[in-house]
């Protein structure tokens, strides 16, 4: 896919574009998944990368045959999660995600957040870092009825961006969102986070390793 020549919207992904916080959500996924006992293999997790919470759980319940209820995970993970969030001074946005934000802004381009992630979440992450102002929307996991890898988040997310498909483009760290990307036919920049290296990004469209990449596209 050719890189759109008028750019009017990014589509963004949060975990792991905006904010390196991939390592506490896997610090808080496998402290859930010992709690309940099981084994979850770095070849399971992958597959898990990118799609929301309620649709990981509901898939290791399924995949190990367990009597739980995946709306009670969700809610043990998120603690946990939240407890790291507010306890880890080291959390950070992706260096030079702020400035590509701010430039993005200045030159008029319109900002949708796509995020697996709970509503709280993003909030708690747009409020810390105070990055509400650049945003004209923001798409949560509870929006949507399906979860990434299918493309619903993205289709959704240029509609609120009120802006065509052929003028967005979308930034991802996760297979799962490129294949997300993909199925709805909007270029996908593939950001190759070192915080998620078990990503491959194969499908991207374009894979950048650093932000300032990206600016020579946004003018």
């Amino acid at each position: 896919m050719i890189i759109p020549k008028n750019i009017n919207c990014i589509i963004f992904d949060m975990d792991g574009v905006i904010i390196d916080s991939e390592e506490i959500h896997k610090k808080a996924y496998y402290e859930t998944f010992v709690s309940i006992g099981v084994d979850v293999s770095d070849e399971l997790y992958k597959t898990l990368t990118g799609s929301s919470t309620i649709n990981a759980f509901q898939n290791l319940v399924a995949h190990f045959n367990l009597d739980l209820n995946p709306e009670e995970l969700v809610l043990a993970k998120r603690k946990r999660y939240v407890n790291f969030f507010e306890n880890d001074p080291n959390l950070h946005l992706v260096k030079g995600i702020e400035d590509f934000i701010k430039h993005s802004f200045e030159k008029g381009l319109t900002l949708v957040l796509a995020s697996s992630s709970a509503m709280v979440n993003i909030d708690r992450v747009f409020n810390r870092f105070n990055l509400n102002p650049y945003f004209s929307g923001k798409i949560s996991g509870a929006d949507l009825k399906e979860s990434k890898p299918h493309p619903e988040i993205f289709e959704k997310a240029a509609i609120i961006g009120k802006t065509l498909k052929e003028n967005c483009i979308i930034i991802e760290d996760s297979d799962n969102g490129i294949e997300a990307a993909n199925k709805a036919g909007i270029f996908v920049f593939g950001y190759k986070n070192p915080m998620a290296a078990d990503q491959t990004l194969k499908n991207a469209d374009y894979i950048i390793n650093n932000f300032d990449e990206l600016i020579q596209f946004i003018n």
